[in-house]
């Protein structure tokens, strides 16, 4: 179904802030970084085809058009979000063709926005450096698998997907925001769930929207329930219902009123 979407409403960047929550503790408390996936193309393009028996062919789909659109959304979002750095993550050096038509769109997109500092960087080379110093990175764009997988690791620096937003953006304001842990069927019913996923990307939303006021003060309250430390679901180390973790989200919230 989310593939459908993206495809009907041609919603190319999926955009993922990863930013460390005070109060949850992980490995790393300086995390403020951006993934934006290409969501369109490349080897999810699903052009894939039996050759002969036990051959299986997969392509992996890019093309200018798409990638000089991706690179500049991902400027264009720096700019708008106080951003100073994009960093563009390739395998150019194997895939010269397909990376290459990808990172020449991102140079020269570059080019055209001095005001943002601009990066290249080897995919495993942006993992290596990802798990030794996060803080190093800003925003970072990339084709569809590569964002498929390093937006989860970046996830996995700040606590998991239960604390990471998600935005699917397209054309003309067409958006899709989501959490993406996925449904835990194994508590459904049992009032145990997470929202913070689901609340985080409500805000992004609710910015999309352009009700900028009203997004602070929902993630304030989320980061200040957070932090204090009393009403937390279990998977943040607290003992919390759902539901009781959301009435203090809400009580925050209409404190700031």
């Amino acid at each position: 179904m989310n593939l459908l979407l993206r495809k009907t409403f041609d919603l190319y960047a999926n955009v993922r802030p990863c930013v460390s929550i005070e109060g949850y503790k992980t490995p790393y408390t300086d995390v403020n970084i951006v993934t934006i996936r290409e969501n369109t193309e490349g080897e999810y393009s699903g052009i894939e085809h039996v050759i002969v028996d036990g051959v299986v062919q997969s392509i992996k789909l890019i093309t200018e058009g798409a990638s000089k659109r991706i690179a500049e959304f991902a400027f264009e979002y720096a700019r708008n979000n106080h951003r100073s750095n994009v960093t563009a993550v390739h395998k150019a050096n194997i895939m010269r063709m397909s990376d290459g038509l990808f990172l020449q769109k991102c140079r020269e997109v570059a080019e055209s926005c001095k005001d943002i500092k601009f990066n290249e960087m080897y995919l495993d080379t942006v993992c290596l450096n990802m798990v030794q110093d996060p803080s190093q990175f800003d925003v970072l764009v990339m084709p569809n698998l590569y964002g498929d997988i390093l937006s989860d690791l970046c996830a996995g620096l700040i606590g998991g997907l239960g604390v990471t937003p998600s935005g699917n953006i397209g054309a003309n304001g067409v958006a899709i925001f989501e959490s993406v842990h996925g449904t835990a069927p194994d508590i459904a019913g049992k009032d145990m769930a997470n929202p913070t996923a689901l609340l985080l990307s409500a805000v992004m939303m609710l910015r999309h929207m352009g009700l900028f006021d009203h997004a602070a003060r929902i993630e304030a309250a989320c980061f200040a329930t957070i932090k204090d430390g009393k009403s937390l679901t279990k998977d943040l180390g607290g003992n919390a219902k759902c539901s009781d973790f959301t009435e203090e989200i809400c009580r925050r919230v209409k404190d700031l009123d």
